[in-house]
């Protein structure tokens, strides 16, 4: 019986992926590629098209349209998007691009806020969304000073207790 050569087949397999291991190879091989990986899911995320379906009375028929829809970026949706697993891409490429990276989280962030801030996305929806960034649905406390009052109720304070004097 022969024995296979597993020291040569594994000598390859370390070489063929750069002296990095037996694992998966990268879908990504520089920042770049990964940017402009990003770029296009973004387009992605901003051209969905959804089909609506509504009836009309002008005409007595339904009607069916497609509408042009913007989708939140996220990091997960990229990586569903790209084909990889989300901790394979934080431990990858979270490690390894760092500034891309944080690029990435940060355009997420601001595509969110905008959608609030636009009415694309329902504002109750804010709190949930916006806690994966750092922020919080803490109300402010405004202090309790007691506010003066103005010009025209205070002069219908001051004739109330005028009338409530003269009985």
């Amino acid at each position: 019986m022969i024995a296979p050569a597993w020291g040569h087949t594994a000598r390859a397999l370390f070489a063929f992926h750069g002296g990095e291991g037996l694992g998966r190879a990268r879908k990504f091989k520089t920042a770049r590629a990964l940017a402009a990986a990003w770029e296009e899911y973004k387009a992605w995320c901003d051209d969905r098209q959804a089909m609506t379906h509504g009836f009309s009375s002008k005409n007595s028929e339904f009607v069916s349209k497609k509408l042009k829809r913007s989708v939140t970026y996220t990091i997960e949706g990229f990586c569903a998007w790209a084909g990889i697993s989300r901790a394979a891409f934080y431990e990858t490429y979270g490690k390894q691009f760092p500034d891309t990276f944080t690029c990435m989280r940060e355009e997420c962030e601001i595509d969110a806020r905008m959608k609030f801030e636009l009415g694309i996305v329902d504002s109750r929806l804010a709190p949930l969304w916006m806690s994966r960034y750092g922020y919080g649905a803490k109300t402010e406390s405004l202090p309790t000073v007691p506010q003066e009052d103005d010009p025209i109720t205070k002069s219908l304070k001051e004739a109330a207790s005028a009338v409530a004097q003269a009985d």
